[in-house]
């Protein structure tokens, strides 16, 4: 089994953009179809607008992995009034939320799929998970309604390995990543703190700290069945010692299973402390 949170919040849109009322802390919300380069597809990006002339920063929201195409077609875009995203909102960023090849009724192919269990290649899913993120940003940031850099990639499970590769070959508008419980091949068979080789995930996690400069925050919480925090440690030794810039923090249990913590109702006031210090030098409008 494969680390996935299924967002299940939101409409997806069809067309180029689509206009919602504002709500409280909100401006104006689109849905845009976006192209990947090099695949001949495209997403689906929702962008959320805070309240306010100003022009904001741009938190990217990525969503996590499943290997199961049903859970996959039915997934849809995060709301623009979803806790995480009304989170940012209520502190003046800008908030969008790709939803990836694959994903969504009008997704198309798979392209995060790592292969078999006992022969992973998750250098090669983070890269292309980080290919349709970079897609998003590079898009986004041409839009007048955002600033065109210093970018924030927040990714969550696969989301948040897909942001590590990101930053191995990071945009140019890029700021900083933020990780949250990220990693693939968790819960291999179903069972709890099993990975499918967790050897090849610590292995690759080096590789994407190779090359990668732009600052990371790291979360993972004590009660993690994915990624437990001894796995994610290895990890972060990985990606600092080949050159890697992270910050980490090992958050207590959170409910039944930490790894759903991020997008839960009562997810904020969890994460919420921790991420606003470490975007203390990028604030939301210049």
């Amino acid at each position: 089994m494969w680390a996935w949170v299924g967002l299940g919040l939101g409409m997806l849109l069809a067309g180029c953009a689509a206009v919602a009322e504002p709500a409280s802390g909100r401006g104006l919300e689109q849905t845009l179809r976006v192209a990947v380069p090099g695949t001949g597809a495209e997403i689906t990006v929702r962008l959320c607008l805070p309240a306010g002339a100003e022009v904001p920063r741009l938190v990217l929201i990525n969503h996590g992995s499943t290997p199961n195409a049903d859970l996959r077609q039915r997934q849809q875009p995060l709301a623009c009034d979803h806790p995480a995203a009304a989170w940012f909102l209520a502190r003046g960023y800008a908030v969008a939320a790709p939803l990836r090849r694959g994903y969504g009724a009008a997704g198309g192919a798979w392209a995060g799929d790592f292969g078999p269990c006992t022969a992973p290649n998750y250098r090669h899913a983070g890269r292309e998970t980080a290919r349709d993120i970079r897609a998003a940003i590079n898009h986004l940031v041409t839009l007048p309604s955002v600033q065109a850099d210093g970018v924030i990639v927040l990714g969550h499970s696969g989301g948040g390995w897909g942001a590590l590769a990101l930053a191995a070959e990071p945009p140019v508008a890029l700021g900083a990543i933020i990780n949250i419980a990220g990693g693939r091949g968790g819960r291999a068979g179903g069972r709890p703190n099993v990975n499918c080789q967790p050897t090849a995930l610590v292995a690759s996690a080096g590789e994407f700290g190779a090359t990668a400069r732009v600052p990371s925050l790291w979360l993972y919480t004590a009660n993690d069945s994915f990624f437990d925090v001894p796995l994610a440690q290895r990890m972060l030794e990985a990606y600092r010692g080949a050159g890697g810039q992270a910050e980490f923090h090992a958050l207590p249990a959170f409910g039944s299973d930490g790894h759903q913590q991020f997008f839960a109702v009562e997810g904020p006031a969890a994460w919420g402390p921790v991420v606003a210090q470490f975007l203390a030098p990028y604030p939301s409008r210049r």
